[in-house]
């Protein structure tokens, strides 16, 4: 989107205060992310983050008890919950909800649908390509989180990487060079 031109951002400062209102909200209306972060921020302030991970906790658990076919039907399903998560963090800015969501889900759907991804193979393969690369996703996001909270992530974290090592994405997390185990310090 092109920034505003300097002519157009005088114009707008110069409207009335009624007139400018009328604008802001027709535009804010038009935007459901800005819409729900300011619901967030200037209604809920911010008190609601615990009650939106719940939610979120709770899609994953539905969306991992679907049963999928296949992998590249459970990739799908985790597709869909990363896009929540993603909006979660849109609206609310919670760089750690993010993260052990993130971690939460991966950990979930393999415990619930580890048989779809035993062994690698065709049918297996973009699953374990995604389940790889978020994985290295969520390694990243944790790191850069506060130190004080590594030691809350650790045992998730090396569950999780112990399955990606041992199951149909090891082939990817050796290329991502994953680590077998987290290291805290």
């Amino acid at each position: 989107m092109p920034a505003l031109d300097s002519d157009l951002k005088k114009a707008i400062v110069r409207m009335s205060g009624p007139e400018k209102d009328k604008l802001l909200l027709r535009l804010i209306a038009k935007d459901a992310v800005l819409t729900e972060r300011l619901q967030f921020e200037l209604v809920e302030a911010g008190k609601t983050i615990d009650e939106r991970r719940d939610l979120i906790r709770e899609f994953i658990d539905r969306s991992a008890n679907l049963h999928a076919d296949s992998a590249g039907w459970l990739m799908m399903d985790m597709r869909t919950v990363s896009g929540y998560i993603s909006r979660h963090l849109k609206v609310t800015k919670d760089k750690y909800g993010e993260a052990e969501l993130m971690l939460y889900m991966l950990n979930t759907f393999y415990e619930r649908n580890a048989h779809l991804l035993q062994k690698y193979n065709s049918r297996t393969d973009k699953a374990a390509d995604y389940i790889a690369k978020r994985t290295e996703q969520v390694l990243k996001k944790v790191a850069k989180l506060d130190p004080d909270y590594h030691i809350e992530f650790a045992d998730e974290i090396n569950k999780l990487l112990s399955w990606v090592h041992y199951a149909a994405p090891a082939h990817y997390a050796r290329q991502l060079g994953l680590p077998k185990e987290w290291d805290l310090a």
